[in-house]
């Protein structure tokens, strides 16, 4: 071998050396914070989710095993299909968590996801409105899924759905895989520093989400929309449900109770790799009332907003009025008087060392609507 070679070879130890290091520091330096506290009242799930029922690449069976193991509550599977007929008869109590099963329709608008709906008698339609008004009449709610990546959403005149994806991470983490390059091996060590590295701020679904908002309501979903990879991507989204009365061990009241919390909103979505979120809350008071995420109430004098966020890590917590920044605190108990008509929403951001982008949201409730008082 010649000096010259011997001299690349050198380096190129050195620079395989150096970049081995750099990554074991990547890995060794994340820290994901807070701690899953288990509350019966705030169970946590995963939505959207693809198996072998039709472009995944796990069972559903491995799937439930993988997502029990992750310390869900439950998991949703969206199938492709018109409905995807096994999926939904895959439903029940699996491996100790609840799975459910909607399907995800192609229809000539794009993808809509449907839930919770009563089983149907023929094939729904491919016409996006009459597909949601199926749907809806089969006690079921409506989901645009990634409205703006893979197949977009072409927008009507008319929004008759429940929801929009507001992230969608298959899309997300295709469309930054550039920028992960350099943590790809982390892949098959750590990976959630490599998938925090790859989200990004999603303001135009979050501005067509606020715009939608002002004339109805409309729900926001984190969805993970996995067909592969399921036990690392269980961890970065996780749905937050908050109930009345502890999740039931019954399958059929705990499809009621997490149904009932969807179709009315009363959820808010987090990037859990980047920190437990256990624990926020966000309403609206009027003296000893309180009206939590997604509901409508009439604007009076004695309305406050609060957010509680019993962290003990740096955040910083958003408020958001008919999609503008409206307030900005550090307090682990915020509250404000309310003033105006109009749609309020919050979003929390982590303030800390992480690869989580810091504008990236950490936290994203769904809205609260106060309405004139005349109206």
């Amino acid at each position: 071998m010649t000096n010259k070679k011997k001299i690349w070879f050198s380096l190129l130890g050195l620079a395989i050396a150096a970049y081995s290091l750099w990554l074991f520091k990547v890995q060794a330096d994340f820290k994901s914070f807070g701690k899953d506290q288990s509350n019966p009242l705030e169970p946590e799930g995963v939505y959207h989710l693809h198996s072998r029922f039709s472009d995944g690449r796990a069972s559903a069976e491995k799937i439930s095993r993988l997502a029990s193991q992750a310390g869900l509550d439950f998991i949703i599977l969206t199938d492709h299909g018109r409905p995807n007929f096994a999926s939904l008869s895959f439903q029940g109590s699996k491996n100790g968590l609840f799975v459910f099963a909607g399907s995800e329709l192609s229809v000539n608008r794009g993808h809509l996801v449907g839930l919770f709906f009563n089983e149907p008698s023929a094939l729904l339609s491919n016409q996006a409105e009459e597909a949601a008004w199926q749907i809806q009449t089969l006690q079921g709610i409506t989901i645009i899924a990634h409205p703006y990546s893979k197949t977009k959403w072409s927008w009507g005149r008319q929004f008759v759905y429940n929801g929009l994806e507001v992230v969608n991470a298959d899309s997300m983490l295709r469309k930054n895989l550039a920028k992960g390059l350099p943590y790809l091996p982390l892949l098959f060590l750590n990976s959630r520093p490599l998938f925090l590295q790859l989200l990004s701020f999603p303001q135009q679904n979050l501005l067509r989400w606020d715009s939608l908002s002002r004339e109805r309501q409309v729900y926001g979903y984190f969805a993970t929309d996995a067909h592969l990879l399921y036990k690392k991507l269980f961890s970065l989204f996780h749905l937050h449900l908050i109930l009345d009365n502890p999740l039931s061990s019954a399958f059929s009241t705990a499809s009621q109770q997490v149904k009932r919390a969807l179709k009315n909103g009363c959820f808010y979505n987090a990037v859990e790799a980047a920190a437990e979120a256990d624990g926020f809350r966000f309403w609206v008071e009027d003296g000893a009332q309180h009206y939590s995420m997604g509901r409508r109430l009439k604007l009076n004098s004695s309305l406050y907003l609060r957010v509680k966020a019993p962290f003990d890590f740096s955040f910083q917590i958003n408020i958001i009025f008919n999609g503008q920044s409206l307030m900005k605190s550090n307090a682990q108990d915020t509250s404000l008087p309310i003033r105006r008509p109009g749609v309020y929403r919050v979003e929390v951001y982590l303030q800390e060392k992480s690869p989580l982008r810091p504008e990236v949201p950490w936290i994203i409730s769904n809205p609260i609507w106060v309405e004139k008082e005349n109206d």
